[in-house]
C-alpha cells in the first residue's frame, strides 16, 4: 500500500496536482472468500489527475481463447466471461526489484517462476477495475514496458491495441517498449463536479517465444504492472518509461558508435598500406559489430520492428562474427597452414546460423519444437568450437610471432567471455549492472575492452607496417640507383657508328634492360635488349640478374645465339621468370648478327625486319631461337624497342599501335623523340629505345 501511494505522490507531484490515488487491497488467494468471490474481486481506483499500478488482484490462465463468433472477438476478453477458474496473479513487486536485463524498476518474476515451468506460446491475464473519475476526465493505460514478449490489449471485449505482430501464423516479437491506450468513457455519468463510475474488464493476451525460456530463467508473461489513470498521468509517465528505455540502452548506441568509428579507422588503413588485407577484414568484422549494436538501438528506441530485423538479420549477423572472427586474426598472423581452414571457419559459420535460426525458431514451425530445442545444443557446440579455433590461431601465432600473438590473447579471451553470457546466466553469474541507470552488461564491457585492445593493436601494426614502407623506399630507391648504374650512356660514337638510347621506366623500378658491349679487339659490337615479365622492384632484381648474366657471358663470348642460350639457362627454374629478348651483334664492316627470343623485331630504315617468331626466354630448357644475318650500310638507321611504345595507351583506351609507330620511325630523328611520343600519348610500360646508325667516317671509338 505505501509503494503504491508512493508512486501516486510522485507522479501527482509531476503534473502538480495535489490530489492522491489509492488503491483498495484485493482478496488474497486461499481467503475463506468463495471462487465466486474471487471471480468478483475488483481493484478499486479513485482518480484525480494520477495513474495507479494495477498489481491486481489478476487473474490469469495458460492457453488461448476460443473465438466468439458473434462480435469475431476473443471469449476470454469479454467482460461478462466467468473467469473463476482461474488463478489470482498478484504484480506488486518486491522493494528494490529491477529487471536483471534491462534495469527496469518495478520486476517481478514471470509465470515458469509461478507454476508453469517450460511454458511458453499463449496466456491471458484479466483484471476488473472499479474507476472513479470526474465527467469529462480522459481515462489512458500505460502498457507493461517489460512483458515476455508481446500482447493485445482488450478493453471490456474491445481490442485497443497491442505489442508485437499477430497477423502471421506466428506472432512475430518486438522489443518491450511503452505503449499508451487511451480508453472511453465508461459508466454513470457524474453531475457537476461528482465522480462518474465505471467498471470495467482489463485483458491481456501475451504471447512468449520458446527461446525466452532459455534467456531468462523465471521468463513469462506481465513482468512489470500495467499502469491505469488519467490520460495526462499516464502520458506524463509514459514519457518517463521511455526516457528510462533509451537511457538503460544507451550502452548498445554506444557499441555500435565505438565499432562503427573502429570500422571507419580500420578502413582508412588501407591507404597507409593496400598490401595488408587484415585492415579490410578487420573494417568488416568492426562494421558487422556495429550493425548488430545498431539493429539493438534501433529495436529498442523505434517503432521500426518486424521479422526481418528482430529475428532473422540478428541470427545471421551473430553467426557471421563468429568466423569473421577467426578469418580475421588468421590473416592477422599470416598463416597459410592448413590450407582448409578458411573453407572450414565458412562451413561452420553457416551451420551457425541455421542452428541459430532453427533455435530460435524464427520460422516458426518449419521444426518441431523438440527438435528445435536441440539446436540451441547445437548452436552452443558450434560456438565453442570456434572459441577453439580462435584461441588456436592465437597459439599459432604466438608461435610465429611471438610478442604480436601475446598482445592479441586478451582480446581473444574477453571475446570468449561475451559470447557465452546467455550460459553464464543460467548459473547464476552475475552479467548486468545499472550505474546511473544504464545497462552495462558484461557482453558489453568485453566489447569495448576488445575494441580499446584491437584498437592498441591497429595502431602497433600500423607503425609497424609506416616503417616497413619507409624500408621497401629506401630499398626501391637503391634498386633504382643500381638500374641506373648498369644503363650504359645515351649515346655512344663508335668506330662507323652512332648510338642512342632513351629509357623510361613505368615505375621506379623497371622491367625492361639492355647493354650496348663493344669489342675493341676486333672492333664489332655486342647489343643485348629485353623485357622481363612484371614490373617493379621484383622485375628489377630480374634485370639485375639478367645485365650480370650478359656481362659474365660477354666475357668469353660475344655470339648472339650464344648470349641468349646462356640467359635461357640462367631463367630455368624459377618461377614467373621469363623474358623476351634480342641479341645483336655488328662488325666493323657493317655485318650484323640477330638472334630474336620473342621481342619485338628492329625497324631497319623504318620497316620492320622480317623474321620468325621464337618463345621468350625461361620458358622451354634448350629453345630455338631466331636467327637472321644481315647488312647495315652507310647511312642505315636501325632502331631496336621495348613493346612499352606500341602498347602506350590514350585516356580514350586507344592504343598507340604498330600503325603510329611506323609512322613514327620516318619522322623521328632520334630515339629520345620516339620515346617522348610514345610517353606524352599515355606511358602504361617500361620504354626503351636504341637507335643504331653506320656513319660514313670511321672515328676511333670513345667510351
Amino acid at each position: 500500500m505505501a509503494r503504491r501511494v508512493a508512486w501516486s505522490l510522485l507522479m501527482a507531484g509531476v503534473l502538480a496536482c495535489g490530489n492522491l490515488a489509492a488503491a483498495q487491497p484485493a482478496p488474497t488467494p486461499g481467503s475463506p472468500s468463495a471462487p465466486l468471490a474471487q471471480a468478483q474481486s475488483v481493484a478499486h481506483v479513485k482518480l484525480g489527475q494520477a495513474a495507479v499500478p494495477l498489481y491486481g488482484p489478476w487473474k490469469f490462465t495458460v492457453g488461448d481463447s476460443p473465438i466468439d463468433l458473434k462480435t469475431g472477438q476473443p471469449l476470454w476478453a469479454e467482460g461478462d466471461f466467468d473467469d473463476s477458474n482461474w488463478e489470482t496473479v498478484d504484480l506488486t513487486p518486491k522493494s528494490g526489484s529491477v529487471d536483471p536485463n534491462a534495469g527496469i524498476s518495478g520486476y517481478v518474476p514471470g509465470w515458469t517462476a509461478k507454476g508453469h515451468p517450460g511454458y511458453w506460446g499463449y496466456a491471458w491475464y484479466r483484471i476488473r477495475v472499479q474507476v472513479q473519475a470526474l465527467p469529462g476526465q480522459e481515462l489512458a493505460l500505460a502498457g507493461p514496458v517489460n512483458v515476455d514478449d508481446i500482447y493485445q490489449f482488450f478493453d471490456d471485449g474491445k481490442f485497443e491495441g497491442q505489442l508485437g505482430d499477430f497477423t502471421g501464423k506466428k506472432p512475430v516479437v518486438y522489443y518491450s517498449q511503452p505503449k499508451m491506450f487511451l480508453l472511453p468513457q465508461a459508466g454513470s455519468q457524474g453531475v457537476g463536479n461528482s465522480p462518474a463510475e465505471s467498471t470495467r474488464v482489463l485483458a491481456f493476451r501475451i504471447w512468449m517465444e520458446p527461446y525466452s525460456l532459455i534467456d531468462e530463467p523465471d521468463a513469462g508473461g506481465l513482468r512489470i504492472a500495467p499502469v491505469l489513470g488519467e490520460a495526462g498521468a499516464v502520458a506524463a509517465g509514459n514519457q518517463m518509461q521511455w526516457l528510462e528505455v533509451i537511457r538503460s540502452y544507451a550502452s548498445w548506441a554506444a557499441l555500435a558508435l565505438v565499432f562503427g568509428l573502429l570500422a571507419v579507422v580500420a578502413f582508412s588503413l588501407v591507404l597507409f598500406d593496400r598490401s595488408d588485407r587484415v585492415y579490410l577484414w578487420m573494417g568488416s568484422l568492426f562494421l558487422l559489430i556495429a550493425a548488430y549494436g545498431a539493429l539493438g538501438v534501433i529495436g529498442s528506441w523505434t517503432d521500426i520492428q518486424g521479422f526481418f530485423i528482430n529475428d532473422v538479420l540478428p541470427d545471421c549477423l551473430q553467426a557471421v562474427i563468429y568466423g569473421a572472427w577467426v578469418m580475421v586474426f588468421w590473416i592477422w598472423f599470416g598463416l597459410h597452414r592448413p590450407s582448409w581452414m578458411p573453407r572450414l571457419t565458412a562451413g561452420l559459420t553457416l551451420l551457425l546460423m541455421v542452428s541459430f535460426i532453427l533455435g530460435d525458431e524464427v520460422f516458426f514451425g518449419f521444426i518441431p519444437h523438440a527438435a528445435a530445442v536441440h539446436f540451441v545444443t547445437v548452436s552452443l557446440v558450434l560456438r565453442l568450437l570456434f572459441f577453439v579455433l580462435l584461441l588456436w590461431v592465437v597459439v599459432e601465432g604466438i608461435r610465429k610471432q611471438g610478442i604480436e600473438g601475446w598482445l592479441v590473447l586478451p582480446a581473444v579471451v574477453l571475446r570468449g567471455i561475451g559470447a557465452f553470457t546467455r550460459e553464464l546466466s543460467l548459473i547464476h553469474i552475475r552479467l548486468n549492472w545499472f550505474p546511473f541507470g544504464v545497462i552495462v552488461s558484461l557482453s558489453i564491457l568485453s566489447s569495448l575492452l576488445v575494441a580499446v585492445v584491437i584498437a592498441l593493436l591497429l595502431l602497433r601494426r600500423l607503425l609497424k607496417s609506416v616503417h616497413r614502407q619507409r624500408m621497401m623506399a629506401l630499398d626501391v630507391k637503391q634498386a633504382q640507383e643500381v638500374q641506373q648504374v648498369i644503363l650504359p650512356e645515351a649515346r655512344l660514337a663508335l668506330a662507323g657508328l652512332t648510338i642512342e638510347s632513351e629509357y623510361r621506366p613505368a615505375r621506379d623500378v623497371g622491367g625492361d634492360f639492355f647493354q650496348i658491349i663493344p669489342n675493341k679487339s676486333d672492333g664489332s659490337l655486342l647489343i643485348v635488349a629485353g623485357d622481363v615479365t612484371g614490373k617493379g622492384l621484383k622485375a628489377g632484381m630480374l634485370v639485375a640478374l639478367l645485365v650480370g648474366a650478359i656481362r659474365s657471358t660477354s666475357d668469353w663470348s660475344s655470339d648472339p645465339m650464344m648470349i641468349l642460350k646462356a640467359l635461357n639457362q640462367r631463367l630455368m627454374g624459377r618461377s614467373d621468370a621469363q623474358a623476351t629478348c634480342l641479341a645483336l651483334r655488328i662488325e666493323s664492316d657493317g655485318a650484323a648478327t640477330l638472334v630474336n627470343a620473342g621481342h619485338i623485331a628492329p625497324y631497319l630504315n623504318g620497316e620492320p625486319v622480317a623474321m620468325e617468331g621464337a618463345l621468350p626466354l625461361g620458358m622451354i630448357e634448350g629453345a630455338e631461337f631466331s636467327l637472321m644475318h644481315f647488312q647495315l650500310n652507310q647511312d642505315d638507321k636501325l632502331v631496336l624497342m621495348s613493346d612499352g611504345i606500341a602498347e602506350a595507351t590514350d585516356a580514350d583506351g586507344h592504343l598507340f599501335g604498330f600503325e603510329r609507330v611506323h609512322e613514327l620511325l620516318h619522322t623521328a630523328t632520334t630515339a629520345a623523340a620516339i620515346a617522348d611520343a610514345a610517353q606524352s600519348f599515355g606511358q602504361e610500360d617500361d620504354i626503351s629505345v636504341i637507335s643504331v646508325t653506320r656513319t660514313l667516317v670511321l672515328g676511333s671509338a670513345q667510351a
